[in-house]
């Protein structure tokens, strides 16, 4: 698929940079955007010469403002209940698609990750920002739920309870410094030096073995939601057994 709201290159071997790419519209996302993002996602699924994705928000004044309020101002007159929730069922998805999608991704954001551009930050599994990067569940601004596009589930998991209902209630936006304080963001660093520390860790991961790092993320998504110990520790044994006998039978 030839993408226009979207790059993707290949920096090194083995690490994949994408790029979303509608700067004159903050990065929000319009219907091309969702198509071409499912498509990416669907592709990476089987993609075993990407063992790394950075997902930046390129030259955009901001990371990502979330949905395209003109598109939807232009759409949703056509819209009855069962579109409007094919839409949103679709929309939301895409942060599922980051969940099972097996390379890790680290999410480089500068400026406004509002509405999606939050969740998509939440949906990846590493965050690095400059200190002008400011968060915002902007769901409930627009007159809907506080509780959209995956947020409710990863926002509480990742900070809190305490701290999530607040952001998810309030729709205001939170700096950098203060989501770093609540253990969201993993680096601050300069807008120039996103890309260079994110090529940091994925120069680190590149160094491990390939199948580890998809069973470690594997291992996370099902872990997070164990009923109990003994579920984690059966996943943990499975991979582990997995990958020690993909080492035993190579000597």
């Amino acid at each position: 698929m030839n993408y226009e709201t979207i790059t993707f290159e290949k920096p090194e071997t083995g690490i994949g940079l994408l790029t979303l790419n509608r700067p004159a519209s903050y990065n929000a996302l319009n219907e091309a955007m969702i198509l071409e993002l499912e498509d990416f996602w669907r592709e990476r699924l089987y993609d075993s010469g990407t063992r790394v994705i950075i997902l930046s928000g390129g030259g955009a004044k901001g990371f990502c403002a979330g949905l395209d309020m003109k598109y939807v101002g232009q759409m949703a007159p056509t819209w009855d209940m069962e579109k409007f929730y094919m839409f949103q069922a679709r929309f939301a998805r895409l942060n599922l698609a980051m969940r099972r999608c097996p390379q890790p991704i680290i999410c480089c954001v500068h400026g406004a990750a509002a509405g999606q551009g939050f969740s998509f930050t939440l949906s990846s599994d590493i965050r690095v920002v400059s200190p002008d990067a400011k968060f915002c569940a902007a769901y409930i601004n627009i007159g809907l739920g506080g509780a959209d596009m995956s947020c409710s589930y990863f926002l509480p998991r990742l900070i809190g309870a305490g701290r999530a209902y607040e952001i998810m209630y309030t729709g205001e936006y939170y700096p950098a410094e203060e989501m770093h304080r609540l253990g969201l963001i993993s680096r601050i660093v300069e807008k120039d030096k996103l890309i260079e520390t994110a090529m940091g860790f994925a120069s680190t991961m590149m160094k491990k073995n390939h199948l580890a790092l998809r069973f470690t993320k594997e291992a996370i998504n099902m872990n997070i939601d164990a009923p109990g110990l003994e579920h984690a520790l059966q996943m943990e044994d499975r991979n582990q057994t997995l990958l020690g006998m993909g080492i035993f039978m190579k000597k």
